[in-house]
């Protein structure tokens, strides 16, 4: 029996074998894709996030519709996700690559995430407890005894986000400029929170439980369903 109280956590293996394979595959591409193309095809590019820029003819002389179909691919996913500001990019082959650094490391944030949970992570029925899971049961006893797990919880999700955005939005208000490392550093918790969340978040089944009080849960905690009021 799993530590969750069910008999396998094959399921949970596998989302998280999910989530970080997708991941770094397209953290792979970003490196790869650049390195396939003809170097100097791609110069310094300037775009906007959530649009696509470099479709079809442009200023800066580029378009990935011209590339082979693989680089063609994560470029047009970088056009579409990404600023391609190449001030905050790195150059491969002579190729500005398909994301700036930042997404660099969100990507490898999120490989790690989903690594991580098909290692640790089980099913526990709520996706706060779920994403707890990933941390040792016996240093989680105290915080399930004393029912503070939603304070870790929001605890951990700070320290992954707020590195990233103290980091974009002194840049957004003021004349500061981050540097790749910064954005590399502040990236990759980011990415690895986001990982994890992703994780719980398909992993969560309380229909694999025949009720709240088979989950299994730190401390011998014990979920409880709220007693109903008489009419």
């Amino acid at each position: 029996m799993e530590r969750n109280g069910l008999e396998s956590r094959t399921r949970d293996q596998k989302v998280g074998l999910w989530i970080g394979g997708i991941s770094f595959f397209f953290l792979a591409s970003f490196f790869l894709a650049p390195a396939l193309v003809e170097s100097g095809t791609i110069g310094e590019l300037s775009g906007r996030a959530n649009v696509l820029d470099f479709h079809k003819e442009n200023e800066y002389n580029f378009t990935w519709t011209d590339l082979n179909i693989y680089s063609a691919s994560i470029y047009a996913f970088g056009d579409l996700n990404c600023h391609n500001k190449h001030e905050r990019s790195w150059v491969i082959n002579g190729n500005q690559m398909p994301v700036c650094v930042r997404d660099v490391g969100i990507f490898a944030g999120l490989a790690l995430g989903g690594f991580i949970y098909s290692r640790r992570g089980v099913n526990r029925w709520t996706i706060r407890d779920t994403f707890l899971s990933i941390l040792p049961d016996d240093r989680l006893q105290p915080v399930y005894r004393s029912n503070r797990r939603t304070m870790v919880f929001i605890a951990v999700g700070l320290i992954c986000v707020v590195p990233l955005a103290l980091d974009g939005f002194t840049q957004l208000l003021t004349d500061r400029e981050s540097t790749a490392f910064l954005r590399l550093a502040t990236g990759i918790p980011f990415g690895l929170g986001l990982g994890l969340f992703f994780a719980a978040a398909y992993s969560a089944r309380p229909n694999k439980f025949s009720g709240p009080g088979q989950v299994q849960l730190p401390g011998n905690v014990r979920f409880q369903r709220p007693p109903q009021e008489e009419e």
